[in-house]
């Protein structure tokens, strides 16, 4: 009896101590809170109640036991706060529940949160904390939900998950989480809910993962993970979200996927390396709403039954080869979604598709919004019903081979706020009703044939940012309606045929980044207003007739990043107004009628960022210019005047004298060139060889030594014994016609250049042989490399080599011969137009710089060449090779840079595809040209019709894969080539591009290559 008597004394005696216990325990919950409070930033008086006026269970956002009062549950969420999250946290030793989501708290998670051991629920989203994974919280064992996604932490996650062994949810999505994934996360039985997207995770997924049998939600999306995705993870019966998308994970589908996932209502594989069928059970998982596997290498065929899925609202398989054109012309899949009523994403871009648009397009459910069948090759109209589709947001089908008209009914989609139809073939004008539109942003109906004027409504469209117009053949003026489009980013209008002044109600584009209106028929003078558009980066308005002077207004335009007012009629001084340009990448000013001297601080000091080529009345500059001397300011002094007068005439009237003589002697030495029809190069230039030096140099002449064969003579490799130099010599036949006015062009066209990335003539000799016939014949500079032709074809002399060109060297060579090209039709005496440019014609030397050689049937474009006449240099007639003349020539039209710029053109898809213009299975393809053999393929089949040699490289005479580049960098930078080709090689000349633009593509594509270099 003793016992029951001492425990109930020891009771008694310390009843006292327990409640003074559990009055300081409320009394530390009531502290730690004010602590809290007093480190938090309340804007809006979210914790007001927070004070000492009332209980603090009765504070907003708390929650507390019912018998001893303590703080089990606080939740401050959404209530705009800020600072720091208090360390005085861990004094409520009873939370269970913290709730802090979306506000603005930063700094890092206390460590002290790891003294809350019975803490069971914890939510920290969306707010900016920082700092690493909270070290402490592993102490939390009965932790179940955990969500920190949303902010700014960093460092790796914690390797071990084993002590969370209730946690059921786990979302640290979009931080900044690195390393891999804990492999120890596969001993939280309980977890369902996993989201660790957009975080930079690498590594392989654990396949410790794939034991979680009641995982319901995975989300890995947007990291680095890769390899092969666990199989087991695919036959996880409790899974309704898979979220896989934006990492570089392998392997294929399984072909039972639709039955191995019955609950599966979303699968996000998009963007990865996926390859193999798409699985055919797919159509099975009749509970999905949303399948994404879109950027993949996933094949078809495609299943025809997906009206089995009445829940699917999102159908992503855009990005793959799907095609299979055996059941492509009825399109009997594209039918079966017709029946799918929930449907509002819906995305077959990039498949490869063929066939005619289908008219049951017209009859998917009017809950679509977006539609993406751009990137095919489908042909067909747009069906005139297309405004029954009401709730369409986005609509793109372009890149195919679409024809006809587009239809009034387009302005009934009332709701569109993308519109792509840009790269096909549609006619006609652009219907007034695309003003109905009131919600379009983005307008896209380039490189088509659209004509007539430009519709003043689409601008009444508030909501526009970005219009895309180029290359069709619109006309008119440019309304001035455009200003209303107050909220307009972008505008592109070039190569069109737009006439008249360009509109002063341009400068009402506040927000306006770039305006693109060049290469059309527009007049006057430029508008002053622009210089209002102090948001411009990109200003293009070259190939105009702009008159006047660059407006001084464009002072303000500190924004810019490129500026091109060239091929325009711009006249007096160049402004002093771009000092404060320090954005600007390129001015181009060239060939306007632009005078005065060239500035030389800014952006005038360095030669690069500016071109103020053919403007005949500059002068001074940087040194790199060229230019002359500018005029020094004579003084207005009495004295000063009387003495020129005096001494003006003293030095004028001998120099004229002399000009008079010199232009004497200039006729009578032209007019003796004229009758022996050739063109004496000055003797203390060249070196002097006779026909004898000539023969002896080619072993007389040697077929051994044939470098090469053309239609007006033959190429010998020789050495000159007087001065041991290894040369390439040209021979003409006389006895073919045109070869004697051949020599004459090529003469007169060399001895008027020089550059880097031209033949190099030595010398010529005019003479007789030995048995008394006319000889003539020119010396150049050997080429240790031979032609392009050579390296792209080889013949029966290189069979036994292994011979090829790089990725790198090919880029570098159509680099080299767009340079010449340039320099012969802007930068030298007069414009030349080789008019014959292809690959035997294009000569590499020993480190692989090409020269462009065959001056034969070189053209000068003006008209004023003193004793040689115009029609003298063309009686050759239009000349050229099969395949590189452009089409024009042979309609009878005149020689021009343009028809150089198409055989240009025409070369660069050839270097690229290692294919001849005029091969049989070229010819025989639609088109019947190269130009449409490459671009019917461009830009997703881009490695179909490349060189395969490209991917090899040459080492030691061998040829080896190239493991220098992956294959996304090869079909970007190919991509980017072939198109530069396209555009050169357009039918009509004035949609050519130029070949400066060229230069400046080329030079964009070869960064892009070297920067992927390892």
């Amino acid at each position: 009896m003793i016992f029951p008597f001492i425990i109930s004394c020891l009771l008694v005696s310390a009843t006292p101590k327990i409640f003074v216990f559990a009055f300081r325990s409320n009394d530390t919950d009531q502290q730690a809170l004010l602590s809290f409070k007093a480190s938090v930033d309340d804007p809006s008086g979210a914790l007001d109640s927070w004070n000492t006026s009332m209980h603090f269970c009765q504070w907003r956002g708390v929650t507390c036991s019912s018998r001893r009062e303590r703080v089990i549950k606080l939740n401050i969420s959404d209530q705009q706060l800020g600072g720091r999250l208090s360390p005085h946290i861990g004094n409520l030793s009873f939370l269970r529940g913290l709730y802090v989501y979306q506000n603005n708290f930063h700094g890092s998670i206390p460590n002290e949160i790891g003294l809350l051991f019975r803490l069971q629920y914890l939510n920290l989203r969306q707010n900016y904390f920082t700092g690493g994974f909270p070290a402490n919280l592993s102490h939390c064992t009965d932790i179940r939900k955990l969500s920190m996604s949303n902010n700014e932490l960093e460092g790796k996650l914690p390797t071990e998950f084993s002590s969370w062994s209730k946690l059921d949810r786990f979302d640290a999505r979009v931080n900044h989480f690195t390393g891999s994934i804990p492999p120890s996360i596969g001993n939280v039985s309980s977890l369902l809910f996993l989201d660790l997207a957009y975080n930079n995770l690498v590594g392989g997924i654990p396949l410790e993962l794939a034991h979680h049998t009641s995982l319901q939600f995975l989300n890995l999306g947007v990291n680095g993970l890769g390899g092969l995705v666990p199989p087991s993870l695919y036959n996880s019966s409790s899974l309704y979200v898979v979220g896989l998308n934006q990492n570089v994970l392998e392997g294929t589908l399984p072909s039972d996927l639709g039955f191995t996932l019955p609950k599966l209502q979303g699968f996000y594989g998009e963007g990865n390396l996926f390859s193999g069928p798409l699985p055919p059970s797919i159509v099975n998982a009749s509970n999905l709403v949303n399948l994404d596997i879109s950027a993949n290498s996933i094949t078809g065929p495609i299943p025809i039954n997906w009206d089995s899925l009445p829940n699917l609202e999102v159908l992503g398989l855009g990005q793959n080869p799907l095609a299979d054109y055996s059941q492509l012309q009825d399109w009997i899949f594209f039918n079966s979604l017709v029946n799918c009523t929930l449907l509002t994403y819906l995305d077959f871009s990039q498949n490869g598709l063929r066939g005619k648009l289908p008219s049951s397009i017209v009859n998917l459910s009017t809950t679509i919004e977006t539609l993406y069948l751009f990137g095919n090759q489908i042909y067909g109209t747009i069906p005139r019903e297309i405004g029954k589709l009401v709730n369409m947001k986005d609509l793109g089908i372009a890149r195919n081979f679409l024809t006809g008209t587009i239809p009034d009914s387009i302005g009934e989609l009332s709701q569109l706020g993308e519109l792509d139809f840009g790269a096909n073939n549609i006619s006609g004008v652009i219907p007034t009703s695309i003003g109905n539109m009131t919600q379009l942003g983005v307008l896209s109906l380039e490189y088509n044939m659209l004509r007539g004027s430009l519709p003043p409504q689409l601008f009444n469209i508030s909501t526009i940012q970005e219009v895309y117009l180029s290359n069709n053949s619109l006309g008119g003026i440019i309304p001035a309606e455009i200003g209303f489009s107050s909220q307009c980013l972008i505008l592109y209008l070039d190569q069109n045929l737009f006439t008249g002044p360009l509109t002063f109600s341009i400068g009402n584009l506040k927000q306006l980044v770039t305006l693109d209106v060049s290469n059309n028929r527009l007049t006057g003078e430029i508008p002053t207003t622009l210089g209002d558009c102090v948001m411009l980066e990109g200003l293009y308005m070259e190939g105009n007739l702009f008159q006047g002077r660059i407006p001084s207004s464009f002072q303000a335009l500190k924004s810019l990043h490129f500026l091109d007012l060239s091929n325009n009629n711009i006249s007096e001084d160049i402004p002093n107004i771009f000092d404060g340009f320090h954005l600007i990448e390129f001015l181009n000013l060239s060939h306007n009628k632009l005078g005065g001297e060239v500035p030389r601080q800014g952006l005038f000091s360095n030669i690069s960022a500016f071109s103020v080529d053919g403007n005949l009345r500059l002068c001074g500059g940087i040194q790199a210019l060229q230019l002359p001397s500018c005029p020094v300011e004579v003084s207005k002094n009495k004295k000063k005047t009387f003495s020129l007068k005096i001494i003006l005439p003293l030095v004028l009237l001998p120099l004229g004298i002399l000009a008079c003589l010199a232009l004497i002697c200039y006729r009578r030495q032209n007019s003796k060139q004229l009758q022996n029809h050739v063109l004496e190069l000055q003797e203390n230039q060249y070196l002097k060889v006779s026909y004898q030096d000539l023969m002896l140099a080619t072993n007389e002449f040697s077929t051994n030594n044939i470098l090469g064969e053309g239609r007006y003579g033959s190429v010998y490799k020789g050495v000159l014994k007087s001065v041991e130099h290894i040369v390439a010599v040209k021979v003409l036949n006389n006895e073919v016609h045109g070869a004697n006015k051949s020599f004459i062009a090529e003469c007169e066209a060399l001895s008027n250049i020089r550059h880097r990335n031209l033949v190099k003539i030595i010398t010529i000799c005019s003479s007789t042989d030995f048995k008394g016939n006319d000889f003539k014949a020119l010396v150049f500079e050997f080429m240790t490399n031979g032609s392009v032709d050579n390296w792209l074809h080889p013949g029966p002399n290189y069979q036994g080599n292994k011979r090829n060109l790089t990725l790198l060297q090919r880029i570098n060579i159509s680099i080299d011969v767009a340079l010449g090209l340039d320099y012969l039709h802007h930068h030298g005496h007069e414009k030349i137009i080789h008019c014959d440019i292809k690959p035997s014609n294009i000569l590499l030397d020993e480190d692989f710089v090409a020269h462009i050689g065959d001056f034969g049937l070189a053209r000068f474009s003006y008209a004023t060449r003193n004793d040689i006449s115009q029609a003298q240099m063309t009686s050759t007639g239009v000349g050229g090779t099969i395949g590189y003349v452009p089409p024009e020539y042979g309609m009878g039209g005149e020689t021009s840079i343009e028809g150089d710029v198409y055989s240009y053109g025409i070369l660069l898809l050839e270097i690229f595809s290692g294919k001849r213009p005029t091969e049989s299975s070229i010819v025989k393809f639609d088109g019947g040209n190269l130009h449409e053999y490459i671009r019917n393929a461009l830009p997703y089949k881009v490695m179909d019709i490349a060189d395969p040699r490209i991917l090899l490289d040459q080492d030691e005479h061998e040829l080896n894969v190239n493991q220098s580049y992956s294959r996304p960098t090869l079909e970007v930078c190919l991509a980017s080539v072939f198109e530069v080709g396209i555009l050169c090689s357009q039918e009509m000349p004035q949609r050519r591009m130029d070949i400066s633009i060229a230069i400046k593509q080329l030079h964009a594509a070869r960064d892009k290559l070297l920067q992927a270099v390892p």
